[in-house]
């Protein structure tokens, strides 16, 4: 991470609800080229996936479900160089939206990764529920294709959209999807958090052409479209190692 780049992660604080972690961060990624799709989904349908642990978060009394579909570059730990073989690849994750003693984060029902070796690795080392899928980003002119196959779930994405690269004010609503500074883990009995820290998310025009979402969780079925779209160039993060809650 770039000297210039660290100064600004840890000189901007001020969108945060919490202080920074006091502990030294474990590890650096980048989130680029996110596309956030979000469903509004009955809270009822949302708890039986939610860790005893941890409250479902919700806004103005309704729950939300995403898929998050972007490319993760550069993730290494500190001190370490990235291995862009390994490192760099692209993932897309349906998550939704936690509470834990005011501390609102993401929980994710399903993590796809595009490379073997990277879903192998990321779900070793985090716990997290990372699986190999077959996936396909390309840009041709203006507009921008990502598809991914998971079969073994039966789960599908794919996207055609055009992006601007005219800023978009946030909503309370659009704040809420996505200024989330930690995670959870559920690990059997024993639930987990890692902080995170990055810079508010830059969110953009973007006008979608096509899209088809095949996730059916339980009695959750995405294959509709979706009740808010976003796009941002991404986000440089700093992470901490995960601690028991």
């Amino acid at each position: 991470m770039k000297k210039e780049t660290k100064n600004a992660l840890f000189q901007s604080v001020s969108h945060r609800s919490w202080p920074l972690p006091a502990k030294s961060w474990r590890y650096y990624q980048e989130w680029n080229h996110a596309l956030f799709l979000h469903w509004k989904v009955s809270p009822d349908l949302l708890e039986p996936f939610i860790p005893k642990d941890l409250t479902l978060d919700t806004f103005d009394g309704e729950a939300w479900i995403s898929v998050v579909a972007f490319t993760m570059q550069k993730i290494r730990p500190k001190n370490l160089p990235a291995f862009s073989p390994v490192s760099d690849f692209h993932e897309i994750n349906v998550r939704t939206y936690v509470n834990y003693n005011g501390k609102a984060g993401v929980y994710f029902l399903n993590i796809e990764a595009q490379k073997l070796v990277s879903a192998k690795l990321s779900r070793l080392l985090s716990g997290l529920p990372y699986e190999k899928a077959k996936m396909v980003r390309v840009r041709k002119n203006i507009l921008q294709e990502y598809t991914s196959d998971l079969k073994k779930k039966g789960f599908r994405f794919s996207a055609k959209y055009a992006v601007s690269d005219q800023s978009v004010p946030k909503t309370e609503l659009d704040s809420w999807l996505t200024e989330r500074y930690c995670l959870y883990l559920d690990r059997g009995p024993q639930t987990y958090i890692y902080e995170i820290h990055h810079l508010p998310w830059e969110l953009q025009q973007v006008k979608v052409e096509e899209i088809h979402t095949d996730y059916r969780l339980g009695k959750i079925d995405l294959n509709h479209p979706p009740d808010r779209i976003h796009y941002s160039p991404g986000v440089n993060v700093i992470a901490w190692s995960k601690q028991k809650l």
